[in-house]
C-alpha cells in the first residue's frame, strides 16, 4: 500500500503500541475506523518513531509509520463483535511527516519527557503545514487539572500549591475534600479525605512530596455517587456524553478503575459550560476533547487521548467517530 499508488489521503496516529490497545474500549481505534471507513488510509507510529532530519535549505520531519487495515467492530446486545484478528498491519517505513495532511497525538499519558519531545518533533511539521490534532503547543500548555481553571466559576472551590499550612487551611474551609495529583490520569493517585481526619497534614506532606509539588486540592462534591459526565466536544461542538457512575465504595467514577458507563443527555449547564469553552478550544487548536463534569461543576478538561467514544457510541447509538472525521475533513 504506498500513500502515491492509491491516490488516497492518509491519516497518521501517533498512538502506543496497536497491539496494546483495546479496540473495544480505546478511541483511537473507533477514530482510526472512521477514517478507514471516510476512504482514508490509515497509518500508525509510537512516539519514538518521529524523527527530524537537518537538511538544506530547511528541516526534514520523518516517521517510521506502518500502514494498517482495521476490521469492523460492531456493538451487541453483550458488547462489541471483535473480530481476531481486528487490524493488520504491513512493513514500516520511513516517510516524511509532510506525506500526511493530518496527523493525530493520541499517545496516552503520562505527559512525561517522552511526550513533550514527541510534540516538538510533531510542532515542527505543523510548521510545514501538517494539521496536527491537537495543536502540539497547546498539548503542552493545557494541564487537564490546571486547563480547567481558566473557568474556575465553572468549577467546584479549588486551591492548586505545595504549601502545607495553605492547603490544610483550604481544606478545613470545606470539610471533605478530594486531593488530584496535577500529573495523574485515570483517577490514579486521587484521594478522598477530611480536614479533621487523623493524619491529614501527613497525607499533604506525600502527595506534595514535602511541600515540593504542586497538587489540587478540590471541595467534595457528593453527587459524584450518581457519576460524573464525560462530554466530548469536537471542534467545539458537544457531539456525545457517557455517565459513569463510580462502584459501590467508590467515589471516583474512572472508567480505568471500574466505573459504570451510563447512557445521558447533556444539561442546559452543561451546555452553556460548552459553549464557554468553546472559542478558547477552537483557539488554541484543541479539535478533539474530553470534560468532565460533576452535578453541573465543570471537573476536568482532557486534551491528550480523551476516552469516552465506544461508550457513547455503544450505548447512545451516536456514530460519535463519524461525526468526528465528517467534521474534521470538512474543515
Amino acid at each position: 500500500m504506498s500513500l502515491i499508488e492509491s491516490g488516497r489521503e492518509a491519516q497518521l496516529f501517533v498512538i502506543d503500541p496497536i497491539a496494546q490497545l483495546r479496540p473495544t474500549k480505546d478511541s483511537s481505534v473507533a477514530l482510526m475506523q472512521a477514517a478507514q471507513r471516510a476512504g482514508q488510509q490509515v497509518w500508525v507510529c509510537t512516539p519514538a518513531q518521529l524523527a527530524v532530519r537537518g537538511s538544506d535549505p530547511a528541516h526534514e520531519p520523518m516517521v517510521l509509520a506502518q500502514p494498517i487495515r482495521l476490521a469492523e467492530i460492531r456493538p451487541t446486545a453483550a458488547g462489541w463483535d471483535l473480530p481476531d484478528p481486528w487490524f493488520e498491519a504491513d512493513e514500516p517505513r520511513w516517510l516524511p511527516l509532510t506525506a500526511f495532511p493530518r496527523v493525530w497525538m493520541r499517545k496516552d499519558p503520562p505527559v512525561d519527557e517522552a511526550y513533550l519531545y514527541a510534540t516538538h518533533l510533531l510542532e515542527l511539521a505543523e510548521r510545514q503545514g501538517v494539521q496536527v490534532l491537537n495543536r502540539p503547543a497547546s498539548l503542552r500548555a493545557w494541564n487537564e487539572k490546571l486547563g480547567a481553571l481558566r473557568w474556575s466559576h465553572l468549577m467546584a472551590p479549588s486551591l492548586v500549591g505545595s504549601n502545607i499550612e495553605h492547603l490544610a487551611t483550604f481544606a478545613a474551609d470545606h470539610g471533605d475534600v478530594v486531593l488530584k495529583p496535577l500529573g495523574g490520569r485515570a483517577g490514579q493517585g486521587v484521594v478522598r479525605s477530611h480536614a479533621a481526619a487523623p493524619g491529614f497534614k501527613a497525607l499533604l506532606e506525600l502527595v506534595t512530596n514535602q511541600q515540593t509539588l504542586p497538587v489540587m486540592v478540590q471541595a467534595f462534591l457528593p453527587a459524584v455517587t450518581a457519576g460524573d459526565k464525560r462530554i466530548l466536544l469536537v471542534h467545539g461542538e458537544p457531539l456525545g456524553a457517557v455517565n459513569r457512575k463510580p462502584a459501590p465504595g467508590e467515589f471516583r467514577s474512572n472508567l480505568a478503575v471500574g466505573g459504570e458507563p451510563q447512557a445521558t443527555e447533556l444539561t442546559d449547564q452543561e451546555r452553556r459550560i460548552c459553549a464557554e469553552l468553546a472559542p478558547a478550544l477552537q483557539a488554541e487548536g484543541l479539535f478533539f476533547v474530553g470534560i468532565d463534569v460533576i452535578d453541573g461543576r465543570l471537573s476536568e478538561i482532557n486534551v491528550t487521548s480523551p476516552t469516552g467514544v465506544r461508550e457513547v457510541e455503544r450505548l447512545g447509538g451516536i456514530a460519535l467517530a463519524d461525526q468526528t472525521m465528517e467534521r474534521l475533513l470538512s474543515c
